[in-house]
């Protein structure tokens, strides 16, 4: 590589001015506008994560990138060893976290220090069940640790004599085969287990290929002896993975219907487990209740709105009437475009929150394909807003379903949920401020943070006709529903097929549309609470937002410019750092924050 002498020292020198002026700056700062970045655990937690990814990285193979300097990693199950040295990095870091004085940590330190805890305590009960999965199904690959001890000769260029490998191959063969024939003998495996053993064969066949192309062509030897072994071991890792999954037993509670829709109820002892683990100290039961409370008050808003349009205390007629308001095909994007000029504008006379010029630049559109929309009725939101509508392909049925639910009332009062100040406004102002909070990330501040803005600006007024009413108490009807839904699935009282009827009957979706809610809640890869943690995000958010701004000790603006440069961290996490609460380094999730006698 040739380098320019001239260019570098100027660049050196430049760098060097601006270093030292951006760090005499640094020297004169507000404390404040440093905790904006960073905290005294900052930096552990950033060497936290670099270590776990370097340990991932090191032990996993390559898929080596042959067109490129640039080099990539397969992403496979951790192999014994890589799962050991992440257990101890983990409990290491521990240590370190025992020999920090938490009480001379800023309020800021102390919350990175109690979810960086958090977060190394989640990880070490993940590995751990995934060695408990792995040690079941180890019984069935006897031949594993034989790949294993190759890859780690091929880790660091060991030579290999290529008759030997050819001999191990064979003798690998014959292991596999046995194995092979023996677990096809068996009626059944738990499904758990079934899959930790596919994806233990798959990452066996991706550490086998990485060695084999580390050695072949550039070792006259190995290449003579060791393709064709190669060749017969690596099919018959393909097709025992696909018999592996092939006898998968799925225990389960959920009750038969005629839905189609297959998920796993995990239960009332694993659903607390995880409330608690995302700092909400509620029982299922306590929710449900709860968004019962909240629907109840929908259902008044409702029929005030349906007796304003005509039709008395039949809001389903309002609802058909909205729903029917739906645009040509063609004009979607232009109407989201307009309902997002209208909020923006809404915020901005409030004076609401800070929006960066180049947040509004840079947002992006796509149309949703159809196979997303049988699990996504919905427009989606992130870097960009994913538009869902009809397409040429979709049924007439499902076309007038999708144009339907995605008509300019029930739009209205969800775009800015997707772009600013939701989704699109976290995804900027998150990669600015405490970016190293990234792996903290929880669905009740991600959706809570987007679902809050429609829940305030409905109480701001923004539904100015009973027509715009409708559509976003659609929304907010469809959060509450989420939670009875979900939790009433997962604790074994409900069907697929009941939590569809629900839908359709108490909310007034679109069948179809209810059919991809329910699909996606179960089977679309989302956490049992990821549903649930929208309305109660939301709920979170409000009601710190009255503790801090309707008592006068913040504003609107002060308050939400405050709150999105923390991170997508747990609200009650921010609660503590913007109250500068009193924390202990064993902190554990108290904060009742919904009054259950009020409305």
């Amino acid at each position: 590589m040739l380098i320019n002498t001239k260019t570098t020292i100027k660049g050196l020198a430049l760098y060097a001015l601006t270093f030292g002026a951006l760090t005499a700056n640094a020297q004169t700062a507000p404390a404040s506008n440093l905790y904006e970045q960073s905290s005294e655990v900052a930096g552990t937690i950033i060497r936290y994560g670099q270590d776990m990814n370097a340990i991932r990285d090191f032990y996993s193979p390559y898929n080596v990138n042959e067109h490129g300097e640039d080099q990539y990693k397969q992403d496979v199950l951790n192999s014994p060893e890589q799962r050991k040295r992440l257990i101890e990095v983990d409990n290491d870091y521990l240590k370190q976290l025992e020999q920090t004085d938490f009480n001379a940590l800023s309020i800021y330190g102390k919350v990175d220090y109690i979810l960086l805890k958090k977060r190394i305590n989640f990880d070490l009960k993940d590995l751990k069940k995934e060695e408990g999965l792995y040690s079941q199904a180890a019984k069935y690959i006897s031949f594993a640790d034989e790949i294993y001890a190759l890859e780690q000769k091929r880790r660091r260029g060991t030579f290999v004599d290529g008759e030997k490998v050819a001999g191990d191959l064979n003798k690998i063969l014959k292991e596999l085969k046995a194995d092979t024939t023996a677990y096809h003998k068996l009626p059944s495996v738990d499904m758990p287990v079934a899959k930790v053993t596919k994806a233990a064969l798959l990452g066996l066949k991706g550490r086998l290929k990485d060695f084999f192309g580390f050695y072949n062509k550039y070792d006259p030897s190995f290449t003579w002896w060791v393709p064709e072994p190669y060749k017969a071991v690596d099919n018959a890792l393909e097709r025992y993975s696909e018999l592996a999954i092939s006898k998968g037993k799925l225990n389960t509670s959920q009750k038969s219907d005629s839905s189609g829709i297959k998920g796993v109820p995990i239960g009332r002892e694993e659903l607390i487990s995880q409330l608690q683990a995302e700092m909400i100290p509620y029982t299922p039961e306590e929710l449900i209740k709860l968004a019962n409370k909240e629907f109840a008050w929908c259902d008044k808003e409702m029929l005030k709105a349906s007796q304003e349009m005509g039709f008395g205390n039949d809001w389903k007629k309002a609802l058909e009437k909205v729903k029917n308001s739906y645009v040509p095909v063609g004009h979607q994007p232009e109407l989201i475009v307009k309902l997002y000029n209208d909020a923006l504008s809404f915020i901005k006379e409030r004076d609401l929150i800070t929006i960066p010029p180049l947040a509004e630049e840079t947002w992006g559109m796509v149309m949703m394909s159809p196979q997303r929309q049988l699990v996504n009725p919905f427009f989606t939101g992130g870097k960009e807003i994913s538009i869902s509508y009809p397409t040429n392909t979709m049924q007439y049925d499902d076309r007038l379903m999708s144009m339907r639910g995605n008509n300019p009332y029930f739009s209205r009062g969800t775009v800015q949920h997707e772009l600013i100040p939701g989704h699109n406004l976290q995804y900027f102002m998150n990669s600015r401020y405490k970016a190293y909070r990234q792996d903290f990330g929880t669905p009740f501040a991600i959706e809570g943070w987007a679902l809050y803005w429609e829940l305030l600006l409905y109480d701001k007024g923004f539904a100015k006709t009973p027509e715009e009413r409708v559509g976003m108490l659609f929304w907010r009807m469809h959060r509450c529903a989420r939670i009875i839904f979900s939790l009433n699935y997962h604790l074994g009282n409900w069907t697929p097929q009941q939590c569809i009827d629900f839908l359709v009957d108490r909310v007034g979706h679109e069948r179809a549309n209810a059919e991809g809610e329910v699909r996606r809640s179960f089977e679309g890869g989302y956490s049992p609470l990821y549903q649930v943690a929208y309305l109660l995000g939301g709920l979170q958010l409000t009601e710190l937002r009255k503790e801090l701004v309707d008592s006068g000790k913040m504003t609107f603006k002060q308050f939400h410019d405050a709150a999105i440069k923390e991170n997508l961290i747990p609200v009650e996490m921010l609660r503590a750092t913007l109250t500068n609460q009193a924390l202990t380094k064993d902190f554990t999730t108290s904060w009742k924050f919904y009054d259950f006698g009020s409305k």
